[in-house]
């Protein structure tokens, strides 16, 4: 503490015949500020943040006067923030040419009147809350004592004269007169840093907290530095300079005349030759100059009217704000007002970072500033998580500065604005699906995001639904919506067919839509794990229900005769299935006769409210997969027969001849697991198959099945009898193992 503030509140005359007085702090505001000097911080740098955001709000003030009263600009026309570091004092300087403060408020808004907001800070402190929550309880000034030893303010207000408010923050502070220089209008804060924080003097970490916390502040701030360059001089003008002192402003009008042409007159002699000077020497000095950078060129573009501002200008943030080398793909830039005000700026980039769904990445791209102040980077409340690619700006005019997390998940300002947020991106998407080349490109990055959208927002499911995109069984490489699905079903179809898988390939030559495509139906390929999550939840799209082609109850629109003929069917193989059933034992649920196959003898479905194979395949392959799950939701398997299948009419035909044909339960055991693959289904115990089908590879090239290749002790599964001899080959083809 100075020796001026250790004195009595007693009023003392200056020399230059201002008078001292000084003050005691409000014991609260007392508390906080050494609450705020002997605790660790590590984000010091929202000092800055603070006092620029304060020097904004002065200058607003002033802004608001002039427009009905101009002539309150006329000390100080240009409205701007200066911030000027000195490295020789170890000060930083905030000068802006707001409002300013008159006595009164010095004295009632920098310490005596306890702010309504000071207790409630400081409890939030000690419950663990962040201390760049601190301009929400209106102390902000406060926390330029997080990196200064002693903070010095001189302020002119238009109705008062100029006054000096200093403090080394020792339980008081001193308000004078100051009868030097006028500043004109508004406040200069000057800080006198401590010896730790003298990083807050150097010129790039000045830049970064600028450019992080206030660089699309309003106003323009400007950095303020004294620098040194070389310049070269002859030794004739260093003479010069030393023996004739320069008056002010003369350094810089001699600068300008150096910068001039010369033209000197040169001599010739009688030949007409120029003659030759003597070169005089020269030697360089360091020459010390004011170097000033405007700090917040990127102007908050999102305050602009849209129809101002051109593609290059959305461009040119674009890369600002996010650092992106390509172009944007699409942007929405809105305004909401009304009982809620904030203005909004998205963009959809062209591509998808590689790490988009990592657990530990940020979940989203989204700023928030309130009143042109950064506040947040990040903010998950603003925007659900499959939105999380979009990247932008939302800046509020409604939500307190420095708004905590904690506060931010119960806002209800919040809420309306996160609302409002996925509405607009809606429009966006929907907008851009009316151009078929662009909405590739989205729909190929960013396909994944729509589709947990389908999981998880409930309200927009209808929305999202309709920008859904899918490769189906007639349109080949192209694309197609739900709602272009619809308008091409056929007359009396009420389902909508789909089937999911690896790829298209695959799921194209699937036994399942066999009968389905036969019919003339139309079939979704959907080929992204995704999808299985996706169609857990859309059940159904404009009044048809989504129907997966692999589960049981598959029913296409028949003929009576067709049906007639199916229940002969089912009758005619009911032993067959019986006995089918007996074989397969608990492998199986039931054995029935199916109308869903053309080509192939039969299929394994599974039921309707289980996982399908391709979900159980998804499941297994999780890394980190709860196993407990997987005995209740995987897949009860219905196997399916193709009565007009001639590997089909066989079986039975053997099971009414002989039901208890001992090479019966080979046939079917293979052609079980080879259902089990083509179904998408993985086997149980590979090498038994592998077995079976070796032992058909041994008889087709007439290799005696005696022979031992294993090495005595591989475990081989015991192989039935024959029944009969008379025709030999034929049994050995039935003999599978």
């Amino acid at each position: 503490m100075s020796e001026e503030e250790q004195q009595t509140t007693q009023p003392e005359e200056m020399e230059d015949g201002g008078e001292v007085e000084t003050f005691a702090f409000q014991a609260e505001i007392a508390q906080l500020m050494s609450l705020i000097i002997n605790t660790f911080y590590s984000n010091k740098e929202i000092f800055l943040r603070e006092l620029i955001s304060n020097s904004s709000d002065a200058l607003d003030k002033i802004r608001y006067q002039s427009l009905t009263d101009p002539s309150v600009l006329e000390s100080e026309k240009e409205l701007k923030i200066e911030i000027i570091p000195s490295k020789d004092e170890n000060t930083l300087t905030l000068r802006d040419t707001g409002i300013g403060m008159t006595k009164a408020d010095l004295v009632n808004n920098l310490g005596t009147i306890a702010k309504s907001g000071t207790r409630s800070f400081m409890e939030a402190l000690q419950a663990g809350a962040d201390i760049s929550m601190i301009g929400q309880f209106g102390v902000g000034f406060y926390s330029c004592y997080l990196v200064a030893e002693s903070v010095r303010v001189i302020t002119k207000h238009n109705d008062d004269e100029q006054y000096i408010w200093e403090s080394s923050a020792g339980g008081s502070f001193t308000v004078q007169r100051d009868t030097g220089e006028s500043i004109g209008r508004g406040t200069v804060v000057t800080l006198v840093m401590k010896e730790d924080q003298n990083e807050y003097v150097e010129e790039k970490r000045v830049k970064d907290v600028i450019k992080k916390h206030s660089q699309f502040i309003g106003y323009p701030i400007s950095l303020r530095m004294m620098k040194e360059r070389d310049q070269e001089i002859t030794d004739d003008e260093a003479e010069d300079e030393e023996e004739t002192p320069k008056k002010d402003g003369e350094d810089e009008e001699e600068a300008k005349k150096d910068d001039e042409p010369k033209i000197e007159e040169v001599e010739e002699d009688d030949e007409g030759d120029k003659k030759e000077e003597p070169k005089k020497k020269t030697k360089t000095i360091k020459e010390k100059y004011e170097d000033v950078q405007e700090l917040n060129k990127t102007k908050p573009i999102w305050t602009r009217n849209p129809t101002d501002i051109t593609q290059d200008e959305y461009g040119e943030f674009y890369k600002s704000l996010t650092n992106d080398w390509e172009e944007h793909l699409a942007v929405k830039h809105f305004s909401v007002e009304g009982q809620l005000e904030f203005r909004a700026l998205l963009f959809v980039p062209k591509r998808a970072p590689f790490d988009l769904f990592e657990n530990r990445k940020v979940k989203n791209n989204i700023k928030l500033y309130v009143r042109r102040v950064f506040i947040m980077e990040n903010c998950e409340e603003l925007i659900p998580e499959y939105l999380n690619f979009m990247k932008g700006v939302v800046d509020s005019e409604d939500l307190p500065l420095n708004i905590s997390r904690e506060t931010l998940q119960q806002s209800k300002i919040l809420k309306v604005i996160r609302k409002n947020l996925v509405k607009r991106c809606l429009e966006l998407f929907a907008e851009l699906a009316e151009d078929t080349e662009n909405y590739k490109k989205l729909y190929e990055q960013f396909s994944k995001n729509l589709k947990l959208g389908i999981h998880e927002d409930s309200q927009n499911r209808k929305k999202v639904a309709e920008l859904l995109r899918y490769k189906t069984s007639t349109c080949g490489e192209e694309y197609s919506s739900l709602k272009e699905y619809v308008s091409r079903m056929k007359e009396g179809q009420t389902q909508i067919y789909y089937i999911t898988g690896e790829s298209v390939d695959q799921v194209s030559h699937s036994a399942f839509v066999e009968r389905v495509r036969k019919s003339g139906f139309e079939v979704i390929y959907m080929v992204e794990p995704i999808d299985e999550y996706c169609v857990q939840q859309l059940k159904e799209y404009e009044g048809k229900t989504l129907i997966s082609v692999t589960k049981e109850g598959l029913e296409l629109p028949e003929g009576d005769d067709e049906k007639k003929k199916f229940e002969e069917l089912k009758s005619k193989f009911e032993p067959l299935c019986k006995a089918m059933k007996d074989i397969l034992d608990k492998k199986i649920e039931k054995v029935s006769v199916s109308g869903r196959l053309v080509t192939s003898p039969c299929c394994i479905v599974t039921s309707q409210y289980g996982w399908t194979a391709n979900m159980e395949r998804i499941m297994r392959a999780q890394a980190l997969r709860d196993t407990s799950t997987m005995g209740y939701m995987a897949a009860k398997k219905h196997l399916e027969l193709n009565p007009e299948h001639p590997i089909v009419e066989s079986l039975r035909a053997k099971v009414e001849s002989d039901k208890n044909d001992k090479s019966l339960k080979d046939l079917v055991m293979l052609l079980y697991e080879t259902s089990l693959m083509s179904s998408g289904f993985s086997l149980d115990d590979p090498q038994t198959h592998a077995n079976r089908i070796h032992r058909m590879i041994k008889l087709g090239l007439g290799i005696d099945d005696d022979s031992d290749v294993t090495g005595g002790d591989a475990p081989t599964e015991e192989m039935p009898p024959l029944e009969g001899e008379e025709d030999e080959d034929a049994s050995r083809m039935e003999e599978v193992d």
